[in-house]
């Protein structure tokens, strides 16, 4: 019965593994974020861990001018939970990687964030924006 339980317990341990393997993968989002003037594209995501790297949620991709005549510039935003967007700028006439993590410092692990990508049309009109992304841990 001893060995039996054993095996139990190291299946169960084996098996929870990899669901945090599984957590901590970098997934692919299949399509870009996007609006007129500006593109934030071949976007990965994964959650770091709870109780390690603040449970965040990390991002990575590459913020791209989509409208080069314009005279315009790009950003990101992203917010872990419902808190401020906190933004990203590109630059204009071409792109820049981007690559952060947000958290939310209340509490043990970051479990939502939000995401959108806009083109800053200066201070006399407003600015455009792809509609948001929401992920979920």
């Amino acid at each position: 019965m001893r060995k039996f339980a054993t095996a139990v317990v190291a299946a169960g341990l084996f098996f929870g593994g990899m669901g945090v393997a599984a957590a901590d993968s970098w997934q692919s989002v299949a399509e870009p974020l996007k609006t007129t003037g500006a593109h934030f594209e071949k976007v990965k995501y994964r959650w770091e861990p709870a109780g390690a790297k603040r449970g965040a949620f990390r991002f990575k991709g590459s913020l791209r001018d989509g409208s080069y005549g314009d005279g315009h510039n790009v950003y990101l935003e992203v917010r872990p939970h419902a808190y401020s967007w906190l933004r990203y700028k590109g630059v204009q006439k071409g792109s820049t990687p981007v690559e952060d993590a947000v958290h939310d410092g209340a509490t043990r692990y970051t479990n939502s964030a939000d995401m959108r990508v806009c083109r800053d049309r200066g201070a006399l009109r407003p600015n455009n924006c792809s509609p948001i992304r929401s992920f979920r841990r």
